[in-house]
């Protein structure tokens, strides 16, 4: 099995279960998905369901594609939210059809990860604690905004939740279509996890130094909203700490936060941090067999560290 033949037919599955008679729950769809995106979700699946010995593409597609759906009806539900307009380098779904279709599109999105996972049993489990911790973590930001509680231990709460939880989910469900043991399985989770905690951390630095054009979707949105590793880096939850300190600070106080992230050492340590759970997360690797998708996965690692975009 070719990590390329295993993403096309991730591909292929994700366009055949949208497509819909009702013509802008299929467009808005298919305009989403085809916008692309990294794919780290479904590439981490299917890299970790042969390096546990799986080999029949078309049997794991399903699920890796339903774990890639999740995602993008997150990120769908997300641009309502933000008031996003750029998605993947292209106009959000919400910019397009408005806030009403772009909710539908998004639950569209999730109801298909049940049609695309029910032969598949007992896996439901995981993916569905997965789904909900993410819910949770998009909760649990949205309140600490409201609360100005934004502080670094609930932003690691939150992206344990929003982001590393799938990233886990993913790791494991490969091992287990595999028929990998128990303890692979685990190793295979906490592998995905630690990775989806770099992989948040450092999408958190770049919407604070990337550009919308290179980020391919809107920039900026974090700090401008109270949230994410700059706000929690530069207060700690205690509104106003580390503003006044800015030398000519500007009138908005976010602006102020961005400013003092910047200028200090808060991306640096961002940086390492994410790098020391990149590490961690291929330690997690060492029990599995050497093979050309174990070296995939050691690279897939240190690629989500250094990416730019």
């Amino acid at each position: 099995m070719t990590i390329e033949r295993a993403m096309e037919a991730v591909e292929k599955q994700m366009f055949e279960v949208v497509n819909s008679d009702v013509t802008v729950l299929r467009d808005a769809s298919r305009h989403i998905l085809q916008a692309g995106g990294k794919r780290v979700r479904p590439r981490l699946l299917m890299l970790a369901y042969a390096a546990c010995g799986g080999q029949d593409t078309d049997y794991a597609a399903p699920v890796a594609a339903a774990v890639e759906l999740v995602h993008t009806a997150s990120v769908v539900h997300d641009d309502i939210n933000d008031h996003g307009v750029v998605r993947r380098g292209r106009p959000s779904v919400n910019a397009i059809w408005g806030r009403t279709f772009a909710l539908l599109a998004g639950d569209y999105l999730f109801t298909k990860v049940y049609e695309l996972m029910a032969p598949y049993r007992d896996l439901n489990v995981i993916l569905a604690e997965a789904t909900v911790a993410l819910v949770e973590g998009e909760t649990l930001q949205a309140s600490a905004v409201k609360e100005n509680n934004f502080s670094r231990q609930v932003y690691y709460d939150i992206i344990a939740r929003k982001t590393a939880a799938l990233f886990k989910a993913a790791g494991k469900l490969g091992a287990k279509l595999a028929g990998a043991s128990d303890e692979t399985a685990e190793a295979l989770g906490q592998y995905g996890y630690n990775l989806g905690l770099a992989f948040q951390i450092i999408d958190d630095v770049l919407d604070l130094t990337a550009d919308t054009e290179k980020l391919g979707k809107t920039a900026g949105l974090d700090v401008a909203q109270g949230r994410g590793f700059a706000v929690a880096y530069a207060t700690n939850g205690q509104p106003g700490v580390g503003v006044a300190v800015v030398d000519e600070a500007p009138a908005d106080p976010m602006a102020a936060i961005r400013q003092k992230v910047l200028r200090g050492d808060a991306v640096d340590e961002a940086y390492h941090q994410a790098q020391k759970l990149s590490a961690l997360a291929v330690a997690s690797l060492s029990s599995l067999p050497d093979s050309p998708q174990k070296e995939a996965l050691v690279e897939l690692a240190y690629t989500m560290v250094k990416r730019d975009h």
